[in-house]
C-alpha cells in the first residue's frame, strides 16, 4: 500500500479505514473507522468531524487526545454533546473532557471499531504529551498517531519539554517498526523538507521525497502519513548521530564537537528562527 492517501486522503487497508480531516489551516484530524463505527483523533475542531461523520454514517465511539493545545482539543466540548463516548488523553496535562487518563504504558481497548493501541509517553513539545501506536492488523501496516511530537522532517517545537527529553521521545518512536505509518498533525512537510536540506544537502533520499511531497500537494494531496523508514533517512531529527547532520549543526553552533543531544538542541534552536 503506497504511504501516502489517495487524492480524497482515505486509506482503506483491512477493515479499517483513516482519513484526514483537514481543519484550519494545515491541521488533519485523523478518523478511524470500519464504516460502521469511528474513533477521532485530536479533533480541535468539530465541526468537520461531525460533518464526515455523517457524510459517511458512521457514529463516534471514542476520542483519542495527544495533548492539551487548542487546535486538538477545541473540538472535545460539542462532540460530547452529540456522543457520549469515552475520551483517552494524557494524565499529567489538564484538558476538559479526558475521563481516561494515559501516562505511557498502558493499552487502549476500543470494542468498535476493534483495536487495540499502546500509549507511549512522548514529552518534549508538552511536558505530558503521548501518542498512540496501533500495531499492524485490521488497519494494514502499523500506524502511529503522534500529535505534535513528530512531523515529515520535522519535529515539534519544545514548548515545555527540554532537547533532551525531546530526543528521548523521538528515540522511542524511531524505535518503532520501519513500516509504521506515520500521521503527523500538521501538513508542514514542505517547509520542514527545506530546513532538512539546508542541513544536510547533499541527502538523496531527501531530495526524492522533496520530489515526491511536491507532487503530491500540486495534486492536492497530503504528504502524510509518511513512514518511519522515510523518517529514519530523511528527518535531520531523528539523525542528530548522523555525520552530516552534526557537521552542520556543529558549523552553525560554531563550536565542535557536539554531544548528540548538543547536536539535536543545536537543530531545534537553529529550525525556530529558520525562514
Amino acid at each position: 500500500m503506497d504511504a501516502h492517501a489517495d487524492a480524497a486522503g482515505e486509506q482503506s487497508a483491512g477493515t479499517l479505514t483513516v482519513f484526514p480531516v483537514p481543519a484550519f489551516q494545515d491541521n488533519y484530524l485523523w478518523v478511524i473507522d470500519d464504516g460502521k463505527d469511528a474513533v477521532v483523533v485530536d479533533p480541535g475542531d468539530a465541526a468537520p468531524v461531525l460533518a464526515y461523520l455523517e457524510s459517511r454514517g458512521l457514529t463516534l465511539r471514542a476520542i483519542l487526545i495527544t495533548h492539551k493545545h487548542a487546535d486538538h482539543v477545541g473540538g472535545i466540548g460539542t462532540l460530547l454533546e452529540r456522543f457520549d463516548v469515552p475520551v483517552h488523553g494524557p494524565a499529567r496535562e489538564a484538558i476538559a473532557g479526558v475521563d481516561h487518563p494515559h501516562q505511557g504504558g498502558e493499552t487502549v481497548h476500543i470494542a468498535s471499531p476493534a483495536m487495540t493501541l499502546n500509549v507511549i509517553d512522548v514529552p518534549g513539545h508538552t511536558a505530558g504529551h503521548i501518542a498512540y501506536f496501533l500495531g499492524a492488523g485490521p488497519a494494514g501496516a502499523p500506524r502511529l498517531f503522534c500529535g505534535d511530537t513528530m512531523f515529515s522532517c520535522g519535529c515539534g517545537r519544545l514548548f515545555e519539554g527540554t532537547p533532551a527529553q525531546m530526543l528521548a521521545s523521538l528515540d522511542s518512536l524511531a524505535a518503532l517498526p520501519p513500516a509504521t505509518l506515520v500521521h503527523c498533525t500538521h501538513e508542514y512537510t514542505l517547509s520542514n523538507i527545506r530546513f532538512a536540506q539546508a542541513v544536510d544537502p547533499d541527502n538523496a533520499a531527501l531530495a526524492a521525497w522533496h520530489r515526491e511531497a511536491t507532487a503530491l500537494r500540486a495534486a492536492g494531496r497530503p504528504t502524510l502519513p509518511t513512514t518511519l523508514a522515510q523518517e529514519r533517512v530523511t528527518n535531520p531529527f531523528l539523525r542528530s548521530d548522523a555525520p552530516a547532520v552534526a557537521a552542520a549543526a556543529e558549523h552553525h553552533a560554531g563550536r565542535a564537537p557536539l554531544s548528540r543531544e548538543a547536536v539535536f538542541a543545536t537543530l531545534r534552536a537553529w529550525k525556530d528562527t529558520f525562514r
